[in-house]
């Protein structure tokens, strides 16, 4: 990344409490696990939870003076994880399975996409917490890999028939290849801003102005790490997922120095 100066130490988002009911909920459940867990001495874990979620957990944890806690989705990498809380001389848990679903296409047609086979489960009556990552095959048209709690996967590969008008099947997967689970490559797009306030990063990231940005903001449309933006005044950090109604999902991947006219670099990509 370029620049007229050396980049400081960049600055990092600290911990943002439970901002609302479901959060202080998620935190005190996760106290009680560690307590049953440790009182009985049997692993429990959690739903999967997203990136959000599971800094709150691993907070909840600490404050519960829990060490024995590993987050798992399946594979290493994966976005949306479990929290297994596994106390010494315990077995380790392995509360996530994997589904292979494919879909019989039409010549032509489209395979479905992430958020076809997301509602899909979805609409059997699942909650959100009992699904992972899903990642398509790069390799074999119509194929994804669905990670879900260890005990729904029966019930999921015995009842998931369509996904976004396309039969599908799903069939346990003791391990999917290599390239499914690779993180894709992404375009890496850079762009200077007066400032990290969250109005100037979110212009830059959209190609709109600063002014646009704050409106879209102002509207409930743009979150940061799963929570709400509530003003364009506030800072953001190195390492943001922004996902914002309508326009998609980007995370600022680097924060780097100045420019000869006071601006500041950022790195960031698109999901």
């Amino acid at each position: 990344m370029a620049s007229s100066s050396d980049a400081a130490q960049p600055a990092a988002r600290g911990f943002l409490p439970p901002q609302n009911d479901d959060e202080r909920r998620l935190m005190r459940r996760v106290e009680e696990l560690c307590a049953l867990a440790e009182r009985r001495g049997i692993p429990r874990h959690t739903g999967f939870l997203s990136d959000r979620e599971q800094v709150l957990a691993r907070a909840a944890a600490n404050r519960a003076g829990c060490g024995c806690i590993r987050f798992w989705g399946g594979f290493a990498g994966a976005e949306r994880r479990v929290l297994c809380i596994e106390p010494p001389d315990t077995w380790q848990l392995e509360p996530v399975a994997c589904l292979c679903v494919t879909a019989r296409l039409a010549a032509g047609q489209d395979a479905p996409q992430h958020r076809d086979l997301l509602g899909a489960v979805l609409g059997l009556g699942l909650e959100r917490a009992c699904v992972g990552d899903i990642r398509p095959d790069p390799d074999r048209p119509g194929v994804s890999y669905l990670f879900v709690l260890e005990d729904k996967r029966d019930f999921v590969a015995g009842s998931l028939f369509e996904a976004g008008r396309t039969p599908v099947s799903a069939e346990p997967c003791s391990q999917p290849p290599a390239s499914a689970l690779a993180e894709p490559e992404r375009e890496l797009r850079q762009a200077t801003v007066p400032s990290l306030r969250s109005d100037c990063v979110l212009g830059a990231m959209l190609r709109i102005s600063r002014g646009q940005a704050a409106r879209l903001i102002a509207e409930g449309r743009v979150e940061v790490g799963h929570v709400p933006l509530r003003t364009g005044h506030e800072p953001v950090y190195a390492g943001d997922i922004f996902t914002v109604r309508g326009k998609g999902r980007f995370r600022l991947q680097q924060v780097g120095g100045k420019s000869r006219s006071d601006r500041t670099f950022i790195l960031f990509y698109q999901y």
